[in-house]
């Protein structure tokens, strides 16, 4: 199975070529800075150099040379948001963009799991989501958005909050607000068109994203079209399908699934011992080892009896009310919005995506799908996410 870099870049390709087309002029810049902080050229590379990199990378990447056009500067923005605390933080991301004239619209891509801060995207690290994917976008001729979110980067001294709905979301809306401020200074012209995209925790970032836009900056961004996949969107139905069902015993997504509950103790300030949430020896193992412990075994399997008893009868009223502090699948989007989502993924499971597209519908939604692939599980459904996200964004320019 191919890595889910390999097929973002994919991505990258595919959502670059669609986005040509009509234009208009960016308008009503702001007269002072309220989010950027700095900006550092992090590399200016010429479209032979990219081109030279592509086809090294791998080799069934050099058909794809002849197609970049321009070559491209990259930057480390660092800007101010807020952390889950609600106090102001740096954070940072990577912008990049084509050396070229004339309008372009603009891609916020909202990341996947990353477990290394020298992954995110504002290092440009080699073999990077963003030094590969980003590339490819700007080469092709459009303005690229990749926040780190908080935890990585210029704010790597505080945690991650792995799945934490409203930090993602501020995170990533701030990043766009700092990217127009850029823009603005360095007289880059966009075309004030925004597309999302995301796979698996990036679809849930993505969504989140979303939502925030549509509710609180609609008049902000020209938001044309978003493409969330595989993503944990009903964290609630998430929670009790994981104490009540035997699961792959996989480690590393036992680990994703740890992440996710330690987080959510840390920030809804529960602080509870790992004893009240895991049986032992996975509860001491877990105390020493947090979301990196090695844990192969199904994982409905290592739960604490009375945590289970009180998420199923509904008693754990302070762990519930943070899970669903995180869903993001019952509103109303009005933004055209494609679900895609594997039938057998054994990671995120399908009915993330039946039940958000369910809930947005009888909200009252008009332009939400739910595109099942059919078979496919976490990993196999990554292709078709992208050949699908293509055909999607081309019909919405």
């Amino acid at each position: 199975m191919k890595s889910f870099k390999h097929y973002f870049y994919y991505l990258s390709f595919a959502v670059v070529v669609l986005l040509s087309g009509c234009s208009k002029n960016s308008s009503d810049p702001t007269p002072e800075n309220q989010y950027l902080v700095s900006s550092t050229l992090v590399g200016e590379f010429s479209k032979e150099q990219l081109a030279q990199r592509i086809a090294a990378g791998d080799p069934s990447f050099g058909a794809i040379a002849p197609f970049i056009q321009n070559g491209i500067k990259v930057y480390k923005l660092v800007y101010k948001t807020k952390n889950t605390d609600g106090k102001e933080i740096q954070a940072s991301g990577a912008f990049l963009f084509p050396v070229k004239t004339g309008t372009m619209p603009m891609i916020s891509v909202q990341h996947g799991t990353i477990r290394s801060d020298q992954e995110a995207p504002s290092y440009f690290g080699a073999n990077s989501e963003a030094n590969i994917a980003g590339s490819l976008f700007a080469a092709l001729g459009y303005i690229i958005a990749y926040p780190d979110y908080i935890g990585y980067g210029a704010s790597n001294s505080v945690p991650h909050p792995y799945e934490h709905r409203a930090s993602l979301a501020s995170a990533c809306l701030d990043m766009l607000r700092a990217s127009k401020e850029f823009m603005r200074e360095q007289n880059i012209a966009w075309d004030e068109r925004l597309y999302l995209a995301g796979y698996s925790a990036g679809g849930f970032a993505t969504m989140s994203l979303q939502k925030k836009i549509e509710e609180e900056a609609s008049g902000e961004f020209n938001l044309r079209a978003s493409s969330c996949g595989a993503g944990a969107y009903d964290k609630t139905a998430f929670m009790k399908y994981l104490i009540s069902t035997k699961t792959s015993g996989n480690v590393s997504s036992n680990q994703l699934y740890l992440w996710v509950t330690l987080t959510y103790d840390r920030i809804y300030n529960l602080n509870r011992p790992t004893t009240q949430y895991f049986k032992e020896p996975w509860a001491g193992l877990i105390q020493t080892n947090k979301e990196n412990a090695t844990i192969n075994v199904s994982f409905n399997t290592i739960f604490a009896d009375a945590f289970v008893k009180g998420i199923a009868d509904g008693t754990d009223t302070a762990f519930l009310n943070a899970v669903k502090d995180n869903d993001v699948y019952d509103w109303k989007p009005n933004t055209p919005t494609r679900l895609f989502h594997g039938t057998a993924d054994q990671l995120v499971f399908y009915f993330n995506s039946e039940n958000a597209v369910k809930a947005m519908k009888a909200r009252g939604a008009t332009n939400v799908e739910l595109v099942p692939i059919n078979g496919a599980d976490h990993g196999t459904a990554v292709q078709e996410f992208l050949l699908r996200t293509y055909q999607f964004f081309n019909t919405i320019q």
